[in-house]
Formats: C-alpha cells, sequence, structure tokens
C-alpha cells in the first residue's frame, strides 16, 4: 500500500524543514495542508517555505491561489487527494505538511457529509459580524458547541459561519457532525508529530514574529489594505497590523497581539493533538533522526537506498 507521511505540529516548529528533509530522503513531492499559505499575496505572514526551501523538494498547493479567489476545503480535498494519486503514480511515498488541523483530517479522513451552505444563515451571520464584531460569532459558537470552539480557529470567521451554519441546519454539534469518518482511503497515512516543551514553542513564535518583521511584514500587510475585507486576511499577523495602520494601536501593541494570538493558535493546536491517538512523536531538537529511524523501524524504505 502506498504511503501518505503527514507531519504535524505546532506553529513555527520546523514542520517545513522535516518535510524537505523527508521528500530528499524519499525522493518525492510535498503536498501542503497549510490553507494560510495557499495564498501567493501573503508569503511573509504565513512563513511560506523559502525559494531556498521551494528549489529543495516540490511542494504543492503553496502560493497557488490569490486572496481574491474563493477556495473551501471540499475544493482542496477534491484537488489534495487527486494530486497524491498522481503522484503515487511515481512514488511509493508523499510528504503532506502542514498545521491546518482541518485541512489535514479532509485529505487523511474525508469529510463528512454536511450541508451545503444556507445563503438566509450566512447572510444573518455576516450582519451579526458587520454589525457586532467577531466576537459575537464566537460566543454563538461557544453557546452551541463549546467543544469546538476550544479548537476552532477563533480569528477565522469564515470557520465561525460555517460550523454555527451547519449547526443551525442539522440541530447537532458541529463536533457531532464531523466525528464519523466517511471516506476511506486506498493508502496507508503515517503520522509524525513534532514536539516541544510549551516554554520553546512559545519562544520560537515570539522570535519567528521578529523575524517576518525583519522580512518585511509591515510592507506586505501595507500592500494587502485595499484586501483587508476579505476573508484569507481575517488571520493572525495582517488583521492586527491593520490596527496599528488605522492608528487604533500603536506597532509595538499590534507586534504583541500577534505573537499572543499565534501562540493562542499554538495552544488551540496542541488541544487538537491531543486527542488524537495515531500520531508518531519525534522531538523537535533530532526530529529528522527520530523520524527516519520510526519509519525504517515501520519498514519504509527510501527507493534511492
Amino acid at each position: 500500500m502506498k504511503k501518505l507521511i503527514s507531519i504535524v505540529g505546532t506553529t513555527g516548529i520546523g514542520k517545513t524543514k522535516l518535510a524537505i528533509e523527508l521528500a530528499k530522503y524519499f525522493d518525492t513531492e510535498i503536498v501542503s495542508c497549510d490553507s494560510r499559505q495557499f495564498f501567493r499575496e501573503m508569503k511573509i505572514g504565513t512563513a511560506m517555505p523559502t525559494r531556498e526551501e521551494l528549489a529543495q523538494a516540490t511542494h504543492h498547493f503553496i502560493g497557488n491561489l490569490s486572496v481574491e479567489d474563493y477556495y473551501s476545503i471540499g475544493q482542496f480535498e477534491r484537488e489534495a487527494i487527486a494530486k497524491i494519486e498522481e503522484l503515487f503514480t511515481k512514488n511509493e511515498v508523499v510528504i503532506m505538511v502542514g498545521g491546518s488541523m482541518m485541512y489535514e483530517k479532509a485529505v487523511i479522513q474525508g469529510l463528512n457529509d454536511l450541508p451545503e451552505a444556507d445563503e438566509e444563515n450566512q447572510r444573518k451571520l455576516e450582519q451579526i459580524f458587520n454589525e457586532e464584531g467577531i466576537e459575537s460569532v464566537q460566543k454563538i459558537l461557544e453557546n452551541l458547541d463549546p467543544e469546538y470552539f476550544n479548537i476552532v480557529d477563533k480569528d477565522n470567521p469564515r470557520r465561525l459561519f460555517r460550523a454555527i451554519d451547519v449547526i443551525w441546519q442539522t440541530e447537532k454539534t458541529y463536533t457531532e457532525n464531523i466525528s464519523v469518518q466517511l471516506n476511506q482511503r486506498n493508502f496507508e497515512v503515517i503520522r509524525i508529530g513534532i514536539s516541544a516543551p510549551r516554554e520553546t514553542i512559545y519562544e520560537r513564535i515570539n522570535r519567528r514574529v521578529d523575524v517576518m518583521l525583519e522580512n518585511g511584514l509591515i510592507d506586505e500587510a501595507r500592500s494587502l489594505i485595499d484586501f483587508r475585507k476579505l476573508i484569507a486576511l481575517q488571520t493572525v499577523g495582517y488583521s492586527e497590523l491593520f490596527r496599528y495602520f488605522d492608528g487604533e494601536w500603536s506597532l509595538d501593541f499590534a507586534v504583541e497581539e500577534i505573537k499572543k494570538n499565534s501562540r493562542r493558535f499554538a495552544k488551540r493546536q496542541l488541544t487538537w493533538y491531543r486527542k488524537e491517538t495515531n500520531i508518531h512523536w519525534v522531538n523537535f531538537e533530532n526530529s529528522v533522526q527520530e523520524s527516519l529511524s520510526l519509519l525504517s523501524n515501520l519498514n519504509i524504505k527510501s527507493k534511492i537506498n
């Protein structure tokens, strides 16, 4: 059976480096399931792999969209599975990497048979969002499904709208709706998670934000001001800087908010991954060697060797 090796872990933990090293070892290609890195205009703020990193292994679903494009998780599932099946025609192993939990789930388990978006519900939620702010939308979801609320990207209105819409339509929590696997895959999935102490994760996140700023994050965000209302830009690293540009926050405060919200997202990732029982954990300081040892024990060999 063909093998999909899925690299998971919190933001800033070193998933890109491990994915590239494994892709080189197995002479294969990488499928990204990081939903923020789909958008080509957001290179710095999403820590998109650098030109040098992209040159080391072929990547798919990196910078393939514009922020103006509509793109759903359902579209990603279909396109990612098609690409993985194509890659399996010439490779025994394919690497997948990314910290977008629901996008990884869509590929390895399939999406549940959820109803299409209800236009009336969407308009109602848009109105609440525009008139009362994202906090009111967050409160609705927290009351309807506190379990999913603990792990959802609370700063992403599209995720909030979708979950609330499904709950309203089905009269079941979103957690109940997504709990059953519907699509069996014709490949084996091996999940490798990179672990580190929480204080280390937070230190790496803080440093990563500093590096983004050194690399030009402020100018990148300023170039996207005209698109600030688009869903793609309602995300950490950009929404905070827009408030700085508006004169609402100082730059120092905006930067601290980026760091804080990035740490909050990492905490949600940890909550999600703790519930998963099929992840092989490796230490962040030795992730490549531990992963290769693990895969060797599972009798997964490089076609080069």
